[in-house]
């Protein structure tokens, strides 16, 4: 008789914990999206117009181009002055080789140059490091990150792979990073 009691009780254990991890596993797969190609953008773009308090930053390269005004990424470039103009706090941290006459180091001056000039807080990466992250965090909760840079090539013409997560816990960790980095930058 107790065994029965036990075996019952054991089921049950095994039934509860098996419900329990399959439904932590489906919140976290539910909270885990694949972003490629053509849907950075316009996440992106999203993510940034919904910011209410904080945007984090970190870009190996961010293109504003002159020539192209509707190029996408001067429109996430835009869009980041249009939320620090709503009182969010948007931080940017940019890619800066010794070499200034190197590509992306020469557009992330020229983006930085533009976001400063709006209130945009921008730091550059120390000489020593070459910072090749690309990690958008808003609002301490959600993070989108992967392989594509602000470019009009990586925007609208390459194969990228992103992920957009929801997830206080692991937001703050990157926050944590973000500002490890920030300490060793240059405005």
């Amino acid at each position: 008789m107790i065994s029965n009691i036990h075996k019952r009780t054991s089921l049950i254990s095994v039934i509860i914990f098996i419900f329990l991890f399959l439904s932590v596993r489906v919140l976290f797969a539910e909270a885990v999206q694949i972003i490629t190609d053509r849907q950075y953008y316009p996440q992106a773009l999203l993510m940034i117009q919904n910011a209410k308090k904080t945007i984090n930053l970190i870009m190996f390269e961010a293109a504003y181009y002159k020539k192209y005004p509707d190029s996408p990424s001067n429109e996430l470039i835009r869009e980041l002055i249009r939320a620090r103009n709503r009182n969010v706090k948007v931080e940017v941290i940019l890619e800066a080789m010794d070499k200034k006459q190197d590509r992306a180091t020469q557009r992330n001056y020229q983006t930085g140059k533009i976001l400063s000039g709006k209130g945009v807080e921008v730091f550059y990466d120390s000489k020593d490091k070459t910072t090749h992250a690309k990690v958008l965090i808003v609002d301490g909760e959600s993070i989108l990150m992967g392989s594509a840079n602000w470019t009009y090539h990586a925007l609208v013409r390459n194969h990228e792979v992103n992920v957009l997560i929801k997830s206080p816990e692991q937001a703050k960790k990157l926050i944590t990073y973000f500002n490890d980095i920030k300490l060793t930058t240059t405005k």
